[in-house]
């Protein structure tokens, strides 16, 4: 159960990030932010483990706010989040609660390994990522490539980048097709609860289907 000061600072949050977002163009706009924050509930709903409700909301609704690439840097990303959690009432166990999430739950191309340690850190990494697999994965992916100007697909292109450093992830050489093979393929592996592996599970086989689809209609095969 909610208290009305951790209703109000929902609501003022809400508020925030709306406007913040509203009018990305990436596939990180308001409506994910909507979309990781539902998804949270359903997992929370259906996992084992007592997540507090507060917790994993504000982290759902706050976790790109400091995301580098929507921001010039990570620190000014930062800036942004502490700035905003400063305006609202918030205990102290709560704003660190909080910022452990935020600032551990992105992927970074592979180089994040720090293991979130709070069951509401694990629900909201699984959120997250889950908006990043099957139907909703693949429009966010195209959406994400047309917003950095890269190609959908060269099909004369290594497809083995392995061991990629953030900025060779972050740089403007790949494709859309090679974001399923250097990220959106390894997610389901990645996922921390069994709800979130459930869903995953059902997310990569669709979009396993639809790049078949993709390469046979590439070839003009049908």
């Amino acid at each position: 159960m909610l208290s009305n000061r951790q209703k109000e600072a929902i609501k003022q949050t809400e508020h925030f990030v709306y406007h913040l977002l509203k009018e990305d163009a990436s596939g990180h706009d308001w409506w994910h932010i909507q979309r990781v924050r539902n998804l949270a509930e359903t997992i929370a709903a259906q996992e084992k483990e007592a997540a507090n409700p507060f917790i994993y909301e504000m982290a759902a609704l706050l976790h790109d706010v400091a995301d580098e690439k929507l921001n010039r840097n990570s620190e000014s990303g930062e800036k942004i989040l502490f700035d905003w959690l400063h305006t609202i009432k918030l205990e102290k166990k709560e704003k660190e609660a909080i910022l452990e999430i935020i600032l551990n739950i992105s992927y970074k191309g592979g180089t994040n390994k720090t293991k979130l340690a709070s069951i509401e850190g694990k629900i909201v990494q699984d959120a997250d990522r889950l908006d990043a697999l099957g139907a909703i994965g693949i429009a966010r992916t195209m959406a994400y490539t047309g917003a950095r100007g890269r190609l959908i697909h060269d099909p004369d292109a290594s497809y083995s980048r392995e061991n990629l450093t953030l900025e060779q992830y972050r740089s403007d050489e790949g494709t859309a097709v090679m974001h399923f093979y250097e990220k959106l393929f390894k997610l389901k592996d990645l996922m921390n609860t069994s709800t979130g592996r459930k869903i995953a599970s059902k997310r990569h086989d669709y979009m396993e289907n639809y790049l078949k689809e993709f390469y046979e209609e590439w070839e003009g095969n049908r």
